[in-house]
């Protein structure tokens, strides 16, 4: 078959091990905040209650996010996983238990935050595991294959989450999300990673906490691209996911274009990153840079609502400019950092890609009443794209690789 010709990616029986691992991760994770806001609402709590709940997880994600990378870089990163997983499904387990509705909604945070620091690990050494296992040319192909996973969740979690709930019930869908996660470390305990790389004696846990901080200042695309996106998740993309409900249900009188409009932006991210796997182009930095201006059509299409149609084709257009990003990111910052540092760069990562999504969702419904709906969708597409074309001025960006010629010396001039 040739799928599995020798030297195909899915002839790499330990990147087959950590794919089979993070699908059934993903079914179950998927299932998990369904449960969660089923159990919540359930036993009396209102809506402000579920949105601090999961904040909780968020939160810790991010908070613990720089002190998961200094471990994935000092251990196995498999064992790492395996570590957060079964944690994570032990928190999971106990919830099956403490969410009877006679019990305070702050355990239910509690347990939330817990499932959050798991997240923080779990990313991190998912992450920089990539190398270990796969050669550096299939990296582009192996990151993409592992986000289609994460995307499909998105497209049939909520049909999984709700499935679950009807058969199985709210809590016992936790335990359907328990069992998910243990069982993923079946398959990551199978794996043979190549722990040995450039690793380096350990130091101070604070000195190596600095060290990841240190190598995404000095290398400066990474660092820059890294602070472009987490603002513009907090402007354009917060404002998208709180507003879309809004605005589609408003104007359309039904539920069905908010959930076609989400389905549809994943599906385009998965094409778009199949596509930018199979074709080579001189500038990854400046392809992916473009493509992603192109997000704004999503908001921009929620400001001037003409019909579901028009909503769901501005959605699957915007999908299409999430592909770059994740066919090449991925693979670039696993190829120029060095493998004993990319826990805590990838830890970076996931903290700034998640740590101002909750800011910006949190000050929509203030900018909506300051600004209008309208105002405030126009103005943080615009935004968008400044932020895209200051970026390009920054070493490094064109190809996400530093260029050969360029020295520390410059750096404090650029």
């Amino acid at each position: 078959m040739k799928l599995f010709e020798p030297g195909s990616l899915w002839s790499i029986k330990g990147y087959r091990l950590f794919w089979f691992s993070t699908t059934i991760f993903v079914l179950g994770a998927s299932a998990f905040p369904i449960a969660l806001a089923v159990t919540v609402l359930d036993a009396g709590g209102s809506a402000t209650s579920l949105g601090l709940i999961l904040g909780a997880r968020i939160l810790a994600s991010v908070v613990f996010a720089p002190i998961a990378g200094v471990w994935v870089d000092r251990l196995p990163r498999k064992q790492v996983m395996i570590t957060a997983d079964l944690f994570r499904a032990a928190v999971v387990f106990s919830m099956v238990f403490v969410s009877a509705p006679t019990l305070p909604s702050y355990i239910l945070g509690i347990a939330v935050l817990l499932v959050g620091i798991g997240d923080a690990f779990g990313a991190s050494a998912a992450g920089a595991i990539m190398p270990s296992l796969v050669p550096e040319d299939k990296l582009p192909a192996a990151n993409v294959a592992r986000n289609i996973v994460v995307r499909t969740a998105t497209i049939l979690g909520p049909g999984i989450g709700g499935l679950s709930i009807l058969l199985l019930g709210g809590r016992l869908t936790f335990l359907f999300t328990a069992l998910a996660f243990a069982l993923g470390t079946y398959f990551l305990s199978k794996i043979q990673e190549d722990i040995n790389g450039d690793k380096k004696p350990q130091e101070n846990f604070f000195v190596e906490l600095r060290e990841g901080l240190r190598t995404v200042r000095d290398i400066p695309w990474i660092g820059a691209m890294i602070l472009m996106v987490s603002f513009q998740l907090m402007a354009v993309i917060a404002a998208e996911e709180v507003l879309l409900p809004i605005i589609t249900r408003r104007e359309f009188n039904s539920n069905t274009p908010f959930a076609i409009a989400t389905s549809a932006f994943s599906i385009g991210a998965i094409v778009s990153a199949i596509l930018c796997v199979k074709i080579k182009v001189k500038h990854e930095g400046y392809v992916s840079i473009f493509m992603w201006a192109f997000v704004i059509i999503a908001p921009l299409s929620l400001a001037f609502p003409i019909s579901e149609t028009f909503v769901v084709v501005a959605f699957l257009l915007s999908g299409f400019s999430v592909g770059p990003w994740e066919a090449w990111w991925s693979s670039a910052v696993q190829r120029e950092v060095p493998t004993h540092l990319q826990g805590r760069v990838f830890s970076i990562d996931h903290m700034g890609s998640t740590g101002l999504m909750p800011v910006g969702m949190a000050i929509v419904g203030p900018a909506v009443a300051l600004f209008g709906e309208k105002e405030l969708l126009i103005g943080a597409s615009i935004f968008h794209l400044i932020a895209c074309v200051a970026i390009l001025r920054v070493p490094g960006v064109k190809d996400m690789r530093m260029p050969a010629n360029y020295s520390q010396g410059e750096q404090g001039q650029a």
